[in-house]
């Protein structure tokens, strides 16, 4: 299950009044500073389950959709916050370190 909660529809329907409709992507990044679950322009390929919301596609990998479910896509102050089931990793360290602050 995916929820874009009413202030993210919003935001997004704002972004697109001056630019080209386009589905969203919701996948998990990996960085020298750890996991998030982030949101990027995209077009669906055929393994996505597909949800709509406001006349706006969001696609979501089935695999990844089935380990991270619920996700939730709000926004908050000056940037979307996507949270999810999903325990995901830090990586304080920076890249190259064997440091890391992860508890």
């Amino acid at each position: 299950m995916l929820n874009v909660t009413e202030k993210a529809q919003e935001q997004i329907a704002r972004y697109f009044e001056e630019n080209a409709l386009k589905p969203i992507r919701v996948f998990l990044a990996s960085s020298c500073s750890g996991q998030q679950i982030v949101l990027a322009l995209d077009d669906a390929k055929p393994n996505d389950t597909t949800f709509e919301f406001s006349g706006i596609q969001y696609l979501v990998d089935t695999a990844f959709l089935n380990q991270a479910q619920p996700i939730e896509i709000d926004f908050a102050g000056s940037g979307f916050k996507v949270s999810s089931s999903l325990k995901l990793t830090c990586g304080c360290g920076g890249c190259g370190s064997s440091e890391g602050c992860c508890s």
